[in-house]
Parts: C-alpha cells; sequence; structure tokens
C-alpha cells in the first residue's frame, strides 16, 4: 500500500521546505523527500555557510585595520579548522530548525532518493528499503549542482567546486577562480582577505556581468585595490593537476595561450539542473535545456506535477524559489495568488564591498526604449559611511522620465544587501518618484543615500 498524501514535494531546499510550511498551513496533507539533508544546498552548502565564512573574514580584515579604529590587535592569525567548524555549526542550527518546522507543520518526511514513477506516483529508497508514495500534487524542487570543466573535472583536492571552497584541510597560497558571478567573486574575497594570491578568470568583457556596468566597473577597481589580479575577456584552454597545484594555461585578449601555477583552483561557472533520473521523461514532463518548463504557477504540461527553483531557470536564487513556492502551493490549494514574475527579485553579492541591484540596469532600460533619470549619490556623502569607516560605494537609482516608474536600482559599498530591499517594497508598490522623496529616512543611517539617489535623479540631491 501506498501512503497517500494531498501534497509530496520532491526536494527541501529553501523552495521545497517553504511549499510545505505552506501546504500545511492551508491543510493539505504533506510529505516531503530528501536524499540528503533538509534545506538543500543554500542552506546546507551555500547562502548559509558561505555568508558564515565572510563574516570571519570580514572581521579578519578589521582585526588588520584595527589602528583605523584607534584599536590595537597584535599577532593576528586565525585557525583554519576552527573556521570551517563555525560555518558547519551555522549551517547545522539551521538544518535542526528546518526539522523542526517540519514537525511542527505535520510534514511527513522522506529520507532517500525520491523519483516519479507514474502520475500522481513517486517511490523513495533508502538502502534496500523502497516506499511508495501517492498524492493528488507533486511538487519538483530538486535544485542544482556545480557544473564541471569539461577537460577537467572538480577533484576536491586541487580543483574545488563551491563544495570544497566551503570546507579546505589547507589555505590556498595561490589560487584561480574560474568565473566572477556572485559565487565565483565571493570566494575570491573570502581567500583573498585570509592571504591567499587570488586571481579570477572571466571570459566575458568584465566581472559580475549581470550587473549595471558602473556597479562591474567599480568592484573591478575595488578588487584590483585589495590585491585580486582580474583577467576579463579571458578564457581557460585548460587545467593540469599535480601534487604540489595546478598548471592553469589560460588564453589572453590577444589569443595568447601562457600557463601559469595556482596551489588551487575553485571553478564556478554555473550550474546544471537536477532532472535526470526523476522520472521526468515517462511523464513526457517538457525541458529546456535540463530546466523543467513551467508557468507562473510553477505548472508544468504534465496536471498535478509542478517545479519550483533551480530546477526551472534563472535566477538561481533561493529567494526566488521560496516565492515560487508559495505561489505555486496557494494556487492549487485554490487561492487565487498573483502569478510569478521574475521582474522584481533582488540579487546580492557578499563579497567585500558587497553589490545588490534590482530591476533593470541602466543599459537594459534604455534598450527597452525608456527615456531616462537617473541618481547616482557616493557612500562619500553619507555621514554614517564615513563613522563606519566604509566610505566607498555608491547608490544608483533609474527612473523612467515620464512615469516616474523605479526601474532599477543598483549598490555597491557596506550592507548594501540589507538596503536594497526598500527598493524592492518599492516597486513591489508602484512608487514613483515623488513617494520615494517625500519619504522621511532616519539619521544617520546608510538609508539616507538611497534618498539622496532619488533626489539626485531629479536634479535635487543636498548632500553632493
Amino acid at each position: 500500500m501506498a501512503d497517500t498524501f494531498d501534497l509530496v514535494i520532491l526536494g527541501s531546499g529553501p523552495g521545497g521546505y517553504v511549499a510545505a510550511i505552506r501546504a500545511a498551513q492551508l491543510g493539505l496533507k504533506t510529505a516531503i523527500v530528501e536524499r540528503e539533508r533538509l534545506g538543500g544546498i543554500c542552506l546546507n552548502w551555500g547562502c548559509i555557510p558561505t555568508k558564515a565564512l565572510l563574516r570571519t573574514s570580514e572581521i579578519y580584515h578589521y582585526m588588520q585595520h584595527a589602528e583605523s579604529y584607534g584599536l590595537k590587535a597584535e599577532n593576528v592569525g586565525f585557525d583554519l579548522p576552527k573556521i570551517v567548524e563555525r560555518s558547519r555549526k551555522v549551517a547545522g542550527q539551521l538544518n535542526a530548525g528546518v526539522k523542526g518546522l517540519m514537525k511542527k507543520n505535520k510534514v511527513t518526511v522522506y529520507e532517500g532518493v525520491g523519483a516519479l514513477t507514474g502520475k500522481g506516483k513517486l517511490s523513495v529508497k533508502q538502502g534496500d528499503k523502497t516506499s511508495e508514495l501517492e498524492a493528488k500534487h507533486i511538487i519538483i524542487a530538486t535544485g542544482a549542482r556545480a557544473r564541471d570543466l569539461p577537460f577537467a573535472k572538480a577533484d576536491g583536492e586541487r580543483i574545488w567546486t563551491y563544495r570544497h571552497a566551503m570546507v579546505p584541510t589547507e589555505m590556498p597560497t595561490k589560487l584561480l577562480v574560474i568565473g566572477s558571478g556572485a559565487i565565483g567573486v565571493e570566494f575570491a574575497s573570502f581567500y583573498n582577505d585570509m592571504g591567499a594570491d587570488v586571481t579570477i578568470v572571466e571570459m566575458l568583457p568584465r566581472i559580475l556581468p549581470v550587473e549595471d556596468e558602473e556597479v562591474s566597473a567599480f568592484m573591478d577597481k575595488a578588487l584590483t585595490k585589495q590585491g585580486i589580479k582580474l583577467l576579463t575577456g579571458t578564457g581557460l584552454e585548460g587545467l593540469t593537476t599535480s601534487a604540489k597545484g595546478v598548471t592553469a594555461k589560460i588564453k589572453g585578449k590577444d589569443g595568447t595561450v601562457t600557463s601559469e601555477e595556482f596551489s588551487h583552483v575553485i571553478v564556478a561557472i554555473g550550474i546544471v539542473p537536477n532532472t535526470e533520473n526523476i522520472g521526468l521523461e515517462a511523464l513526457g514532463i517538457e525541458t529546456d535545456r535540463g530546466h523543467i518548463k513551467v508557468d507562473g504557477y510553477a505548472r508544468t504540461n504534465v496536471e498535478g506535477i509542478y517545479a519550483i527553483g533551480d530546477v526551472t531557470g534563472a535566477p538561481w536564487l533561493a529567494h526566488k524559489a521560496s516565492h515560487e513556492g508559495i505561489v505555486c502551493v496557494e494556487a492549487l490549494a485554490g487561492l487565487k495568488p498573483h502569478p510569478f514574475e521574475k521582474w522584481n527579485i533582488p540579487g546580492c553579492t557578499y563579497s567585500r564591498p558587497q553589490v545588490a541591484s534590482v530591476g533593470l540596469t541602466e543599459a537594459k532600460a534604455k534598450e527597452a526604449g525608456h527615456e531616462l533619470k537617473v541618481g547616482k549619490f557616493p557612500f562619500i556623502g553619507n555621514g554614517k559611511a564615513i563613522a563606519l569607516g566604509e566610505a566607498e560605494g555608491f547608490v544608483k537609482t533609474v527612473f523612467d522620465a515620464k512615469t516616474g516608474e523605479l526601474l532599477g536600482a543598483h549598490m555597491v559599498g557596506a550592507e548594501v544587501t540589507e538596503l536594497i530591499q526598500g527598493y524592492v517594497i518599492a516597486r513591489q508598490l508602484e512608487t514613483t518618484e515623488a513617494e520615494l522623496m517625500e519619504t522621511v529616512f532616519a539619521h544617520p543611517t546608510l538609508s539616507e543615500m538611497m534618498h539622496e539617489s532619488v533626489l539626485g535623479a531629479y536634479g535635487r540631491a543636498i548632500h553632493i
């Protein structure tokens, strides 16, 4: 006899477990299937433990520059195993928290490898035990994994994925990071602050290529100033490992191929959706380059089968997955949520300095045919930033000149990953420049720069 549920969710990442909780709140008998650890990649091997590492490197950086704050810190050093241990404890604490939430919401958890076996049917295998499940609704939330280089697969010794980079057994002396998206830049920032000699290789003309061009240019200068070597418009021809390190063949902008030695390499060139061996083909579920095709309510082309999160395509972000999960569950439960849209999803990079954005870049807004008003305010004009000793960065806002619609916001500097939500809310509420100008921002705060940037777009900035 199969165990019967209203909803079964395959995968317990930030999409899956959030969907399970919302389903339970709506009275659906719910089960979740997880092959590794509750919380998925984000909680266990991504968003959370990396932020713990970055917090360590941030504090280490401040300790090394204590004199700037009138403090003394002598013989500053670090204990790598304890750094890793702290990061893993943070992940472990949150994993336990998700277990508690499943229990609290009476969500049945199946540990094992799950696969669709028919319409409304799944099997879950753990060792020699197989459980059969049936449900009116099934959500696929299997996430994604790091993409390997075709000519040099990660070995965990010299060539690392993000998972290896989070639990190093030794500190790299000379590190090559392949890819300058958020993951690549975050690891480059961490290891550089911890003392490694870091080089980033990026095939595209600029680092953080999805960000506004001015943000990318600022980060290029900031990271270079910190000692990170940036090779843009540059390809990787090959990697050869040895017991002592890695030899990289790097093809420069002029086509010249040179060889350089590194102790370790981190591959951060994108992800591959986890859609293999889960029964999609037998049911005829449509995919596009491996990603499951869905509509605004996460419905696939097969009735009763849904998909959310990384497995459905970009942007590959935890908060996108969570919101998709809620929209999906509310719709299948008979509520009438707004269909999921990607127009207002913030992106954050937790490097030093931080980067955050939402909406259209200036270039994309122009391409879309908008007549623009653009405001930009520097951190050096903000009292709180100066007091913090974090006076590098800026806030940029992009408005439609005719309607006052906030088309996009782009930030680089201290704590901008916290500030960006103000603009996300403003866009969700369809706020125009008029409401933002009339809003009172507390003083002294970094958020005052958001106000000044808006004012600046209309020639009204006060402190510059």
